[in-house]
């Protein structure tokens, strides 16, 4: 039955759709189902009485600023911060060149609203984060879909896509969401080439960059981008417009993330968070400064992958043990996912509601294809779950998927 609201929704709120990841958390919050479903951190890790603590000094000297509107730009010490962690890394910004988000997932959404008309192309890996393409549909975005291995996107695959003419090209180069892949450091540089022949922009989604496991530390494409352009006068002016994020290393509760762009889309961006929220969280900003300046990030840094890195390990050994030999996935050096690949004919979507009888959820991987692949993958987050809880897990999905493969479920 139609209501009179139908008649009243905006053209684009035809290609909004909901969450996969969401809609099945709401589901997975009964206590007996163990879920590798959400992308979430450990709630172990949280540095709760820094947070406490800081809370206490921000309120007692800086109480009145802190609980005030602010600039929409951001809180200049944080942003300061974030620029000289930056300079480790060679990448020449400024305070000017950075705005505040609340979170990661906003900072996505305005870069629809500022770069994408009805029926722009958008290049992205396959699989690609849901959340980009949840974003970015609602602006009538259209995706070209290259494909990824281990190593991340193929770039040798990437040149077609280029002659189409996209807006820009969407990447996580480090431990993606979904697969875990990493992209190898000669595929960035092909990448960084490739988008400057062609003259197309380069959006990069590193919420994950500080979670390496194993194997060296690889530039980012902003890095390396800079360092192609040649970039030494202290303004970035690059092709690629950076994003990262507080979630994972102090708590996605906070929502607080940052973009790093040149000083002319940090303005548009900021035109555009004006008319949305006017800034970020003043009080959110003030204490997460607090917690993390005189070097207290980077230490804390270590404890969060030393946890993840022994619940990556365990599921993978579970894995080895518990899932049949017709399933592969991939071993990530970092992040917080691995992705698993069942045989062509079986459908995830089928396989999670026997393995949800069986208390135990994922994520099934056709939500990360814009193009409608990937049917038979699965994403599993091994970052929430204690090694006891990730070992049960896995022993009851890899008994339902070695039904699933027996009997052929399609």
């Amino acid at each position: 039955m139609q209501t009179p609201w139908e008649y009243r929704y905006a053209h684009r709120t035809q290609k909004m759709g909901s969450s996969v990841i969401r809609e099945l958390l709401k589901f997975t919050e009964q206590p007996d189902i163990i879920s590798f479903a959400g992308g979430l951190p450990a709630p172990d890790v949280f540095p709760i009485k820094e947070f406490r603590e800081a809370c206490n000094e921000v309120l007692e000297h800086q109480g009145a600023q802190a609980l005030q509107y602010g600039t929409t730009e951001g809180y200049r010490p944080l942003r300061e911060m974030i620029s000289r962690h930056n300079a480790r890394f060679n990448v020449e910004v400024t305070a000017d060149n950075i705005m505040i988000t609340s979170g990661s997932q906003q900072a996505l959404d305005f870069l629809g609203r500022v770069f994408i008309n009805r029926g722009d192309y958008i290049v992205v890996e396959s699989p690609t984060y849901l959340g980009a393409l949840q974003a970015w549909n609602a602006y009538g975005a259209q995706y070209i879909s290259v494909p990824s291995d281990e190593h991340g996107m193929i770039v040798e695959k990437l040149e077609e896509a280029l002659r189409i003419g996209p807006k820009f090209i969407y990447v996580l180069p480090n431990f993606q969401n979904p697969s875990g892949s990493t992209m190898s450091l000669e595929r960035r540089k092909r990448l960084i080439v490739l988008a400057d022949q062609y003259g197309v922009p380069i959006v990069e989604d590193d919420p994950y960059g500080q979670l390496r496991y194993d194997g060296d530390h690889i530039p980012s494409v902003a890095t390396l981008d800079s360092r192609y352009r040649n970039e030494t006068n202290g303004e970035y002016t690059g092709n690629v417009i950076y994003l990262s994020t507080f979630s994972k290393l102090l708590s996605p509760g906070l929502r607080l993330a940052w973009v790093i762009a040149p000083s002319e889309v940090i303005r548009k961006l900021v035109m555009t968070k004006q008319a949305a929220d006017l800034h970020t969280s003043s009080f959110n900003q003030f204490v997460a400064y607090e917690v993390a300046k005189g070097g207290f990030l980077d230490e804390h840094v270590k404890v969060i992958r030393a946890t993840y890195k022994e619940r990556r390990d365990v599921m993978l050994e579970m894995m080895d043990e518990m899932f049949p030999p017709e399933v592969r996935w991939t071993k990530p050096l970092g992040g917080m996912f691995l992705w698993g690949v069942m045989p062509e004919h079986i459908d995830a979507a089928e396989v999670l509601k026997v393995a949800l009888e069986r208390k135990v959820a994922f994520v099934p991987g056709a939500a990360f294809h814009s193009n409608g692949n990937g049917k038979n993958t699965m994403r599993l987050n091994f970052s929430f779950s204690s090694p006891d809880v990730i070992r049960e897990g896995i022993t009851r999905l890899g008994l339902t998927l070695k039904e699933a493969v027996k009997n052929g479920h399609k």
